[in-house]
């Protein structure tokens, strides 16, 4: 089956779902959502994915873009999810998305008020991490051991930091996406292509045991479904799902700011919190076009969950001031061209009473609710993902009583794996954002201009390495309904809004003569 995502095929199967029982339905179309969608899709079951309103939404394109392997978990004695962050980023980098994870060197350096005592933490931490990277089976070909780095090699990683900080610094390896929302669209592709439906403007308005009732948030049509297991993944917003579910959501925020303000850096920079002895960093992070995100924040967030979550000012005063210790001239607060923050779903079991928010664990729960029926998937982190929706399609098996193979998706790639071929010919970007479909998004595309930046070359758009082709190809097969979608969800020009404002019109246009003729 195709795994191609549009307006017309959302709509042929939102109208053919009332007619018919499917084996899994899954609500909530974040990272775990579409993982579990795909892995139920996977065991052979039939399957139905909705999402209110579009897929990575919520907190999964609000991530730091790593596909990290738990190293602040050790810190805090939670082996477990080091463990397994570890081994799942083993996953998603030899098996399942090798073409959206990579490498990223990043820079552990001699920062001021770092004593011997936190230095030496400093150094086990780094050999622990690697010693999971072992365990996990990780080739140092894929991620390379921690080493001690030369100030030469300091400053060709990152050229901001202070020269007085090269010496005697540390360089490690981690996995980095090359986009969040991305991944979350390869499963969703993935399991589209195994048959499972996938609906975003799909509201769960009520969910039982055996389907839910939906409504298409574009026209208002209710519509009842019925299923044999529910799925529960709505992350942060489940608790509105399920009054039964207990959360306590932490914001964790980031500034944006330009890559060339920090010497165009190709690697991360890492600094630890003061007082944290170093299980807490602060990191800058160099992204895709031509940004530098640093972050994040572990604060409490209590209260109503809001659609689209607001940093607030001491935590970009925090970012700002405690990144700047590293490096040759501080990030002052005009330098910061966006910000964004996204609400982590921490299960409030008994036990973590009034813990910090950085205390509370990242594990994932699994469990039948009560109220509804449905199966809930609470917690755990972006890297996890394909575990926790692993155990959920296994609750739902077992508590449903459906026949269905193994979980296959350790060894399932999403499209676009394995990589990215031969892309001489290619404009930059493309290859890193597509991998092998690369050079079908561009050959396939029937705008004018295809291979021309949205931007048009106009000044002050240079950096936006995104083709008119990429616009076409979000909504011919990534599920786009909208400008928005490709702004803010497909492309990620929307993180910085005076990206978002210089090219607004040319994306719109696209779209909209693309949707024209589906």
């Amino acid at each position: 089956m195709s795994t191609a995502l549009t307006a017309r095929r959302r709509a042929d199967e939102l109208d053919a779902l009332t007619s018919r029982t499917v084996d899994v339905l899954v609500v909530g179309g974040g990272v775990t959502g579409a993982g579990a969608a795909l892995d139920a899709a996977a065991r052979g079951l039939s399957v139905a994915l909705v999402e209110e309103r579009d897929l990575a939404w919520g907190t999964s394109r609000w991530s730091s873009k790593l596909a990290h392997g738990g190293l602040r978990y050790l810190a805090t004695g939670d082996v477990g999810v080091a463990r397994e962050s570890a081994r799942e980023r083993h996953v998603l980098m030899t098996r399942t998305a090798p073409h959206l994870v990579r490498a990223l060197p990043q820079v552990l350096p001699r920062t001021p008020g770092s004593g011997p005592a936190q230095r030496l933490t400093a150094g086990v931490g780094l050999g622990l991490g690697d010693l999971l990277r072992r365990d996990a089976r990780t080739s140092s070909r894929v991620l390379p051991a921690p080493h001690r780095a030369r100030p030469d090699e300091v400053a060709r990683l990152f050229p901001a930091v202070a020269p007085a900080h090269r010496a005697g610094a540390w360089v490690a390896h981690d996995g980095q996406l090359v986009d969040d929302a991305r991944l979350v669209v390869a499963l969703a592709r993935t399991a589209a292509g195994l048959g499972a439906v996938v609906l975003t403007r799909t509201r769960a308005v009520r969910l039982a045991a055996d389907g839910a009732t939906l409504q298409d948030t574009g026209t208002g049509a209710s519509l009842t479904v019925r299923a044999r297991a529910v799925v529960n993944a709505t992350g942060v917003w489940a608790g509105t799902v399920d009054p039964s579910v207990r959360l306590r959501p932490s914001r964790g925020t980031h500034v944006v700011v330009p890559a060339a303000r920090l010497g165009g850096p190709a690697g991360a920079l890492m600094v630890p919190v003061p007082g944290s002895r170093g299980s807490r960093y602060v990191f800058a992070l160099p992204v895709q076009l031509g940004r530098v995100i640093v972050g994040l924040t572990d604060e409490e967030a209590p209260g109503p969950v809001p659609d689209v979550p607001e940093p607030t000012g001491p935590e970009i005063d925090f970012l700002l001031r405690t990144v700047s210790v590293a490096l040759d001239r501080p990030l002052l607060p005009d330098e910061v061209v966006g910000a964004y923050a996204g609400l982590r779903p921490l299960v409030d079991v008994a036990g973590s009473g009034g813990a910090a928010s950085p205390d509370v664990s990242r594990k994932h729960l699994v469990a039948v609710s009560r109220a509804t029926g449905a199966v809930n998937v609470l917690g755990g982190k972006l890297t996890t993902y394909r575990a926790m929706a692993r155990d959920a399609v296994d609750l739902a098996v077992r508590h449903a009583g459906l026949r269905s193979g193994p979980c296959r998706t350790a060894d399932l790639p999403l499209v676009g794996a394995p990589g990215p071929g031969d892309a001489r010919h290619l404009p930059p970007g493309l290859a890193a954002r597509y991998g092998a479909e690369a050079a079908t998004v561009l050959a396939s595309a029937t705008v004018a201009g295809a291979a021309d930046l949205v931007g048009g070359g106009a000044p002050g758009t240079e950096h936006l390495d995104v083709t008119r082709a990429e616009v076409e190809w979000a909504v011919t097969h990534e599920g786009a309904l909208d400008a928005d979608d490709v702004l803010d969800r497909r492309t990620r020009i929307g993180l910085v809004p005076a990206d978002r404002e210089a090219v607004a019109d040319a994306v719109r246009e696209v779209v909209d003569q693309v949707l024209a003729r589906l």
